[in-house]
């Protein structure tokens, strides 16, 4: 079963409420129509309702069985205005101020992920990386133990190196520089996220220019110290490293540079030392390979948020609309 199968089959068997708040966006009423005729979501569009119904009349959308809410007009504006006080004060921010955040379409979608009236979001059509994510880390905050927020992707590839036809790169869209410890914490997220999504049982290979101590390097140090970590962290995961590539999904160069490790060789999940090698990494088999890189998928929240591209089409709001309920099961 393909990628994308796998995670519908997932989203179908367990309703999860996903809100759109971009709701006047052309993308994402299209989306939600295709969402809720597959089964894949419940569907919460925010904006004014004269607004989203034009955008959707135009362009011979049926809304049936679609959640409408305009923040402004809302009962609950007043009650999350002063949940989002109580979590700001301590930065200066008035009761006011608090209000009028709230009718902020990004920022009442956090707090409903927040107050459990909707289990994810999915926004970034119209707004950059950056606006979607400062209401999601104000309110929703990280999960417990987790300080870094992380990109993963899944490429998709029929090769004889990748058996289960997928393996996931982190982090390949957030962190320039992570240090040893949010890297751990990137790799722990990193499996989590690929045995929800994908169903596959994770082997982490924490990657360097090094495998097991052939080459000595503060760099080097880092990923080893990183490895201790996740480690400790997560037991249960099988998690192994400072590893080289070749060391980590080639079974004969694995054999010969890591003899011990019951990663190498056969890792199923690589995480990057840092922003550029991972950005680099997955881009390279993207385009040389010919791999479909599905993401990025956000990882390390504590209710699942996710970002579109501002290029996105319709499918891709509607296959990360059905990620997000995917990972709204585990949360």
């Amino acid at each position: 079963m393909q990628l994308m199968d796998r995670i519908n089959a997932s989203a179908r068997a367990n309703i999860q409420r996903i809100v759109l708040p971009e709701g006047n966006e052309l993308r994402i009423v299209k989306a939600a129509e295709q969402i809720v005729k597959e089964g894949l979501a419940h569907i919460i569009l925010l904006g004014r309702q004269e607004e989203v119904e034009k955008v959707a009349n135009e362009a011979g959308v049926d809304l049936s069985g679609i959640e409408l809410i305009d923040p402004e007009k809302s009962e609950k504006l007043s009650s999350y205005a002063d949940e989002y006080f109580e979590l700001r004060k301590s930065k200066g921010i008035t009761k006011e101020q608090a209000l009028e955040q709230m009718k902020d379409v990004l920022y009442y979608s956090s707090m409903m992920v927040k107050q459990g009236d909707a289990d994810g979001s999915v926004a970034g059509a119209v707004n950059t990386t950056g606006d979607v994510l400062r209401p999601a880390f104000q309110i929703i905050k990280t999960a417990p133990g987790i300080s870094v927020v992380s990109g993963a992707f899944f490429m998709v590839l029929e090769h004889e190196l990748m058996p289960d036809g997928l393996m996931v790169f982190a982090d390949c869209a957030v962190n320039p520089n992570p240090d040893a410890r949010q890297l751990a914490e990137i790799a722990v997220a990193s499996a989590k996220t690929a045995k929800a999504l994908a169903q596959i049982e994770p082997r982490v290979a924490m990657l360097s220019f090094s495998t097991k101590g052939s080459a000595t390097h503060e760099l080097v140090d880092k990923v080893r110290e990183a490895t201790k970590i996740a480690q400790e962290m997560a037991p249960d995961i099988q998690i192994d490293g400072e590893m080289q590539a070749d060391a980590a999904i080639v079974a004969k160069v694995g054999k010969q540079k890591a003899p011990d490790s019951k990663i190498a060789g056969q890792a199923n999940i690589l995480v990057f030392p840092d922003l550029q090698a991972g950005n680099i990494g997955y881009k390279l088999v993207q385009r040389f390979a010919g791999a479909e890189a599905v993401g990025p998928v956000l990882q390390g929240m504590a209710k699942p948020v996710n970002d579109l591209s501002r290029g996105c089409s319709v499918d891709d709001v509607v296959n990360l609309t059905a990620i997000t309920a995917v990972l709204a099961q585990n949360t």
